[in-house]
């Protein structure tokens, strides 16, 4: 759920998820330390207790900031290139396999830095992980006509299998190659017929 700071406390709150889905998406599960994130948010390890109940909780709301962070980056280039006349599919491909996405592990997709442990996860974490994932597909399903609607888990799967797979290539010229190829494959197979938004 979505806050809206408008008191110190809520502000701190906000911080602190901020660092957390930084830390989540850069490190994993496992590398979101309490002490390291109220660190890095300027706070005493002591006032976490104010905020968050446990480390799971912490993760929950972080992997929701991250996935609401990245969402709106992909939103937005949805709404500029629409404004270009281009299809919401080409822009949410062209965004999500882009070389910037390929670098900003800290602050891309959620999906795509976490998909191999969300298996391993506890029960809340697992079920929080497991609605960002549903939430990309039905992304990717919006962008496709409805004929194409079926194929959405073989497109958000094409996506975060591609950004993993580059990402372990690394931010070089073979991790954005591999990039290329996977845009290229999905707009050939799927733009043609995607509706405009």
């Amino acid at each position: 759920m979505a806050r809206i700071p408008n008191s110190r406390k809520e502000e701190t709150h906000d911080r602190i998820l901020a660092v957390a889905a930084r830390a989540l998406r850069r490190q994993g599960y496992a590398g979101v330390g309490v002490a390291d994130v109220m660190r890095e948010a300027g706070l005493t390890h002591g006032g976490f207790y104010a905020h968050f109940a446990n480390r799971e909780a912490l993760i929950v709301e972080a992997l929701e900031r991250a996935a609401r962070d990245s969402g709106a980056v992909v939103a937005e280039a949805v709404r500029a290139c629409s404004a270009h006349g281009l299809s919401s599919f080409r822009a949410l491909v062209e965004s999500y396999l882009s070389d910037q996405h390929l670098a900003a592990l800290d602050a891309g997709c959620p999906v795509a830095a976490l998909a191999a442990d969300m298996p391993r996860q506890p029960e809340s974490v697992r079920a929080a992980s497991s609605d960002r994932v549903r939430h990309l597909i039905d992304t990717v399903r919006s962008t496709l006509t409805p004929t194409l609607q079926p194929q959405a888990f073989a497109v958000a799967s094409t996506l975060v299998g591609a950004l993993q797979l580059a990402r372990a290539l690394g931010d070089n010229p073979e991790g954005r190659a591999a990039l290329t190829a996977a845009r290229q494959s999905l707009l050939e197979s799927f733009d043609s017929a995607s509706p405009s938004r």
